[in-house]
């Protein structure tokens, strides 16, 4: 099940919200817990062990460094646990089959592939509930006594299948409030970001995303120098739009439950670097690499040649996070080499060059979403060629004239339009109500009338 969803919307979310508003306050974090099972077994419910099991693991190793903080053998004891266990279950779900075809193409053996699916949501739940045990073990939290609000921590549908990564530090409050946690201003926020990331998906990420289809359907060989770039442009707007917009759908909802969950898009592409591109692209995964392995390798503490090190530690396990193929290391691989030589010596020359600075950001960013998405290495290094060999192939004329408009409202709702726009207006009921209205029926009408519905982050 996902959000952008006619069952989801007016079927699960409406008795979900019903429930839960009528609810004492004290029954209002296992109905989340129920609710957020539900959801996640509508997907996959041959899966719904592993989520269990993924919450006592946690619960009980949690419980067991606060209640033995003296001993500093028993702690670790109970952390290596919830690591191993939790890093375990996506190694085993997500790379076994990664390894294996490596095995028998380096070795000529032939080992049968598992062939298993990957569990919803498991690289994103597996990193949020990691970090709250590390955070419980480096004494920043103390452990939640409560199975139910911890269960309702770890599961609750809004954040549970794409993010935003949700520390238990970020919820811990409201998590334990269960008095004035509701309030119609959150209500009414909630409401508004939520149809406005469902536009976002639906009615921008949707319909330029289908160019992005058409040209891997067929074939990136195929593609002439300009359908090239029209398509990179494409999908580099369909995967911000699509993310961005499930994101902030999720917050909206976690506004509604009472909830506030950290932004994890800011106009990425007006960013005048890589460096810049990551501080405003899926925030909360660059704070949780940040947080949890970059500072405590070091991070910058320790001169010019370690930070790098560190950073490249970080880049390959941020390729490796997002998924099994080797595309992925070389995206991560990428970024590490760009970063890097901003650290050193670019971004100090493209700092008074903002022109030059945009430019090759957003050329950087346009070839580094290349490499992420086409896993096939031969076909990568074909369409990177066509990028910047101004071949001949099928034209993009055709191709212009019937995406040219999705294509100029995505790029300017990637700028500081949308959120000025919405800053002036937000309380003026007068505009946001119609303009909502607009919204939510529009995009109500396009999954009422079209089967072209992706969600890119599934994948991951």
């Amino acid at each position: 099940m996902i959000f952008s969803n006619i069952f989801f919307i007016f079927r699960f979310l409406a008795v979900v919200l019903i429930l839960y508003y009528a609810a004492p306050y004290k029954y209002k974090n296992g109905i989340i817990t129920i609710a957020s099972l539900i959801f996640y077994s509508w997907g996959e419910v041959k899966y719904f062990p592993i989520m269990l099991a993924s919450t006592a693991v946690d619960f009980f190793a949690s419980q067991t460094i606060e209640r033995h903080r003296d001993n500093k053998k028993i702690t670790r004891i109970a952390l290596a646990c919830s690591m191993i266990f939790n890093l375990g279950s996506l190694f085993f779900f997500k790379y076994t089959d990664f390894f294996i075809s490596n095995i028998n193409n380096f070795f000529g053996t032939s080992i049968p592939l598992l062939k298993l699916t990957l569990p919803l949501g498991i690289s994103f739940y597996t990193f949020q509930t990691m970090s709250y045990t590390i955070d419980v073990y480096w004494g920043k939290v103390k452990a939640e006594d409560s199975i139910i609000n911890f269960s309702a921590y770890v599961t609750m549908f809004p954040q549970l299948i794409a993010g935003p990564i949700v520390r238990y530090t970020d919820i811990a409050a409201k998590l334990n409030t269960y008095e004035g946690r509701i309030t119609l201003d959150d209500i009414n926020e909630g409401i508004k970001l939520f149809i406005l990331g469902l536009g976002k998906k639906v009615l921008i990420a949707n319909n330029v995303g289908a160019l992005w289809t058409d040209i891997e359907t067929m074939g990136f060989a195929s593609v002439s120098t300009p359908l090239a770039w029209l398509g990179i442009v494409a999908y580099s707007l369909q995967i911000y739009f699509d993310f961005s917009g499930y994101s902030l759908m999720a917050i909206g909802l976690g506004k509604i439950l009472g909830f506030d969950f950290p932004q994890n898009f800011n106009l990425p592409y007006i960013s005048k670097s890589t460096t810049e591109f990551w501080r405003r692209w899926h925030i909360t995964l660059s704070s949780w690499f940040r947080e949890y392995v970059y500072i405590p390798l070091g991070g910058n503490r320790k001169g010019l040649k370690r930070q790098i090190l560190n950073m490249l530690v970080v880049w390959f396990l941020t390729g490796f996070w997002h998924g099994a193929d080797w595309n992925f290391m070389l995206w991560g691989l990428y970024y590490f080499i760009l970063l890097a030589l901003e650290k050193m010596f670019l971004l100090d020359f493209l700092k008074n060059k903002k022109v030059l600075a945009r430019v090759y950001t957003l050329i950087a960013i346009a070839v580094g979403w290349a490499i992420f998405y086409i896993t096939d290495l031969p076909a990568l290094g074909g369409f990177i060629v066509k990028m910047f060999s101004f071949s001949g192939g099928v034209s993009a004329v055709y191709f212009f004239k019937n995406y040219i408009i999705s294509i100029i409202v995505g790029i300017l709702c990637s700028t500081t339009l949308t959120t000025k726009f919405y800053d002036k207006f937000k309380d003026n009921n007068l505009v946001m109500i119609p303009l909502l209205t607009v919204i939510f029926l529009l995009s109500i009408a396009y999954l009422v009338d079209s089967t072209y519905n992706p969600f890119i982050y599934f994948r991951f």
